[in-house]
């Protein structure tokens, strides 16, 4: 039995397909058409996952989609209504799509689904509620037989914030906190006032916050939430704008924080940075509470988190270091996209009944490894008919060759199997470097990623060698926890180094491995076995015999505002943009040295639009 999960036509749109109950593909829409959160209908991803089980439309038995249009409708209507008239902009501007598309979503969506393949077919189409979606994407590839399961985020219908619990193939809701009191528009607030892009830059808020100083909480909690011992809450409506206006906070927001929100691209102060700490302690608070309080209401040892707030990976960081539950699993595609695993997983485990796979250890996931894989064939039939200059070799010389140029201090771009699912690389389609290189991470920020200085990388260490850098008692192949580098690593400030502030401490080095260590010595860690990276962990294994260190650097392989590179052209066209030095597409290794001059008609900065 064929099913197709779609999330669509908010941000991050997606399609995953399940042969029997086992995801066989899953993909962001992005990664097809370059364009960044793309959010519309997933055609080339559907196309993509229907291909990876060579059958088209005829042979699907369901699609489901990820939300309930007339719901979503009703929050719109009412909350219009409760705000009249101040919310007469945002409704007139609203109102006609959903009158000419959302309102009529399912006759949308069939005319979408017949053009995916030449059947010209559309199944019957079923839709699950959004946080259904999110809490099944959460619990259903878990390992778990029973888990408590949190979905955080902005909203789906109603619900911004809800519990469940998760037995064998049923999920059970237990409570819910609606619209418009949402942590996920909260932090959104603060990524909006700070300068940064809504649905997209909330984890710079993140990586800005061990800059500053939480100085604002009193504040925030003063005029803007009302948080309860068991971490539910009330927003203060009277400082946000989004549910009458079109930005997130309004001047009544201005004057308790003493300004204009910054603006893109401006110099980053102080300011920033301590309402960026502010905001994340704030957070970190109400998820811990939370979370205990979920732990009182069900006893469970287990739990699993969703929705775009469980992406914050210093807050889970918190939480697995707090110990409230014993186990903790976290879906990767924890944002919107993950509604298209969760949609599908939901109606092949509640509405038909069918049975879960779980031995407590293993997800189903696969590594998070869903998306395209190229053959050698195709690459070097792209190679050869661009006339590019590669040399192909044994994959045990591709190891050599290229632990040894990363260990002189050359960056390289990883391209591998099949791309992953997520917003996170995870060492297939990765830009991997040196972390003992104290200029790594300014020079991977300005010269590669074109992006803010400040913004951190993470490392990839071997997950045999984790527990030699990192205090990480836990797995974390899916980069999604924070955790301390280790005492003995770190490099302690001079007593000059302790008067310098913000971003003054940037480039000072903190451990032996400075260029993946964050001011506050912590790091975003990504554990790699050789059971879901396999490639990925010889290289590792290769660097370490060459370094004695078990760690790169691996953020994502694109440039900024641009989505993870999906083709053997998106990587070479990456590759030339930048100043990478080699490439490896599969066995295939690229030296940027060897390359014809490359030149485009236009400034890539013209075809994706800043993050």
């Amino acid at each position: 039995m064929y099913i197709l999960g779609i999330s669509a036509y908010y941000h991050d749109s997606a399609a995953c397909l399940l042969e029997n109950g086992a995801i066989v593909a899953a993909s962001q829409e992005e990664r097809f058409t370059r364009k960044k959160h793309d959010a519309g209908f997933p055609r080339l991803a559907s196309r993509y996952c229907l291909s990876a089980a060579g059958i088209d439309t005829k042979q699907l038995d369901a699609v489901v989609f990820y939300d309930k249009p007339f719901l979503k409708f009703e929050r719109l209507l009412e909350t219009y209504l409760a705000f009249a008239p101040r919310g007469v902009k945002s409704f007139l501007a609203s109102m006609p799509i959903w009158i000419k598309q959302k309102l009529f979503l399912k006759d949308l969506l069939r005319g979408e689904i017949k053009q995916i393949s030449p059947a010209l077919h559309c199944p019957p189409l079923y839709f699950t509620e959004h946080h259904q979606a999110h809490a099944a994407s959460a619990f259903f590839p878990s390992p778990f037989e029973r888990a408590a399961i949190l979905c955080l985020d902005g909203v789906g219908e109603w619900a911004t914030t809800s519990a469940w619990l998760g037995q064998e193939n049923q999920l059970t809701p237990l409570w819910q906190i609606n619209f418009p009191h949402s942590l996920g528009l909260l932090y959104s607030a603060f990524t909006y006032y700070t300068g940064f892009k809504v649905n997209s830059g909330e984890y710079k808020v993140m990586g800005l916050a061990p800059y500053g100083k939480p100085v604002y909480v009193n504040q925030i909690k003063e005029h803007l939430i009302d948080i309860k011992p068991d971490g539910s809450f009330r927003l203060n409506l009277n400082y946000f704008d989004y549910c009458t206006g079109l930005t997130m906070t309004n001047v009544k927001f201005h004057r308790l924080f003493e300004g204009p929100p910054r603006k893109p691209e401006a110099p980053l102060t102080d300011k920033e940075m301590n309402l960026a700490s502010s905001i994340q302690a704030v957070t970190e608070e109400i998820i811990l509470k939370l979370s205990r309080t979920l732990k009182a209401e069900t006893g469970e040892k287990n739990l699993c988190l969703a929705g775009g707030v469980a992406l914050n990976c210093v807050a889970n960081g918190r939480l697995l270091k707090e110990k409230i539950f014993e186990h903790l699993w976290i879906q990767p595609g924890a944002g919107d996209a993950g509604g298209a695993i969760g949609s599908a997983l939901a109606f092949w485990h509640q509405l038909k009944g069918e049975p879960r796979k779980f031995d407590g250890i293993h997800d189903s996931m696969q590594g998070a490894c869903l998306g395209p894989k190229f053959s050698p064939e195709e690459i070097s039939g792209f190679l050869e008919e661009q006339k590019i200059p590669y040399h192909r070799l044994s994959y045990q010389d591709l190891l050599e060759t290229a632990s040894e140029a990363l260990a002189q201090g050359k960056i390289l771009g990883w391209f591998q199997g099949r791309m992953e699912f997520g917003p996170r690389a995870l060492g297939n389609r990765s830009i991997l470097a040196d972390a003992r290189n104290p200029q790594m991470q300014a020079e991977l920020n300005l010269k590669i990623k074109f992006r803010e200085s400040f913004r951190p990388f993470a490392p990839s260490v071997l997950k045999e060698e984790a527990g030699k850098y990192f205090d990480l008692e836990v797995e974390n192949p899916y980069m999604l926890l924070t955790a301390p580098i280790l005492p003995q690593r770190r490099i302690a400030l001079t007593p000059e180094q302790e008067q310098l502030q913000g971003l003054e401490l940037l480039n000072i080095p903190k451990s032996d491995i400075p260029a993946v260590t964050h001011i506050d010595y912590s790091a975003r860690i990504q554990t790699v076995d050789k059971e879901r990276s396999p490639r990925y962990h010889q290289l590792l294994e290769a660097f370490k015999r060459k370094t004695g260190f078990g760690v790169l650097i691996n953020t994502s392989f694109n440039l900024r505002g641009e989505p993870i590179v999906m083709s053997p052209q998106d990587a070479y066209l990456c590759f030339m943009r930048t100043n990478l030095d080699l490439l490896a597409l599969d066995n295939f290794l690229l030296y940027k040295n060897e390359q014809p001059p490359f030149k485009e008609q236009t400034d890539w900065r013209t075809a994706f639009e800043l993050d």
